[in-house]
């Protein structure tokens, strides 16, 4: 739950005449012309009770304070832009539907399930009710249909951040048609969409949402290089692309992302089988030619902690048998964020036999592990 931020002036002397008096309706302050008393609490200043909601921190009780009366239910809608109902064990469609009207300025809902109680008749009440959402989770949706997506698409246009991750009843003529009227998407997580995440369905969305950075496609095992190249020509701001699982793809994908998203920064390839050491290469070859154009080596002076912060930070090749150590020794020379040892682990090679001989530099140099580490708990 996250409430507008108050102004810190009067009502903060409301405040803490409130706690002083241990909330007791019957106790009058000492200064009437000086402080504030309450009768009631019905009578809660608008941003005192945002203030104490915000303190609480538990979403639930943003609820009940809704039902209390008018007031409190048209303050709360106005002032709650982040909440969450994954606590809900049961009934979780009810409850969507019974408060959708009420929570209208929402910029952030979580739906996320535990088992899968969220209907098409939820989602469509989010859809109609609240048009300025940002970001939604509804993970582990399975009974959600197209009607969900369509709603969506019409009703939350604004949409940045949207988790589907297991939706796999969406097809992909729905995710087409969300994905032209949500043009704004950074953030798309379609892990086991396997109906929905298509070939087309990726070319509609390297068409439509130029601004996509992270895109999880984890075991959408239907995806080809077709899929994949049109993102990397439509999607050049990629920061983190999951393919883990997409076994029709082959090296066309990893080379196309490698030249058309300078700013990936994690890839996930675990169990893509046809990958091979031209894919390794080419994304070791792109690591060099960024340097020497002199993005990466104007600030080689600072001992490299910027290369650290460019270039592929996680990489993913579990189970990619294919692969040679001396194509992945090169991509893990290439770029120093990559790493084999135990306290960062970046680079992971699990169930490749054949690349126990690929180490990063701290293998060498064990210092340099030591300094990394410090320098990211500073921060």
């Amino acid at each position: 739950m996250d409430s507008a931020q108050p102004p810190s002036g009067e009502w903060n002397n409301s405040f803490n005449t409130l706690m002083v008096s241990g909330g007791d309706r019957s106790r009058q302050p000492q200064d009437a012309g000086n402080e504030t008393s309450f009768t009631n609490w019905k009578d809660l200043p608008m941003e005192l009770l945002l203030r104490i909601i915000s303190l609480v921190g538990d979403d639930r009780i943003v609820i009940v304070a809704s039902g209390v009366c008018t007031g409190w239910r048209d303050t709360l809608g106005w002032g709650v832009a982040n909440l969450s109902l994954s606590w809900c064990q049961d009934h979780m469609n009810d409850l969507v539907m019974s408060l959708a009207h009420k929570f209208t300025k929402l910029q952030v809902l979580s739906l996320r399930q535990i088992r899968a109680q969220l209907e098409d008749s939820g989602v469509e009440a989010v859809a109609n009710n609240c048009h300025d959402l940002h970001e939604l989770d509804l993970s582990r949706s399975f009974r959600l249909s197209d009607r969900s997506l369509y709603a969506l698409a019409h009703g939350c246009p604004h949409l940045t951040r949207l988790n589907i991750s297991g939706c796999s009843n969406f097809s992909d003529a729905a995710l087409v048609f969300l994905s032209s009227q949500c043009n704004n998407l950074k953030c798309l997580n379609l892990c086991g969409c396997v109906r929905a995440a298509s070939d087309r369905a990726l070319q509609a969305i390297a068409c439509n949402c130029g601004q996509l950075q992270l895109l999880n496609l984890g075991w959408c095992d239907s995806i080809t290089d077709k899929g994949v190249t049109s993102l990397a020509s439509g999607c050049p701001e990629l920061r983190a692309v999951d393919l883990c699982g997409c076994v029709l793809i082959t090296d066309e994908s990893v080379v196309a992302l490698a030249n058309g998203c300078p700013h990936l920064r994690s890839l996930g390839l675990y169990y893509c089988q046809n990958i091979t050491d031209r894919a390794m290469y080419s994304l070791a070859a792109n690591s060099r030619v960024r340097s020497q154009g002199g993005g990466w080596d104007a600030t080689a002076k600072s001992g490299g902690k910027d290369r650290e912060r460019d270039g592929l930070a996680s990489l993913n090749i579990s189970q990619c048998t294919a692969l040679t150590p001396p194509a992945v020794q090169a991509v893990c020379d290439s770029f120093p964020a990559l790493h084999t040892c135990s306290e960062r682990h970046s680079l992971i090679i699990s169930g490749c036999l054949s690349l126990t001989s690929v180490h990063c530099a701290c293998a060498l140099h064990p210092h340099r592990a030591g300094r990394v580490i410090l320098s990211n708990h500073a921060y």
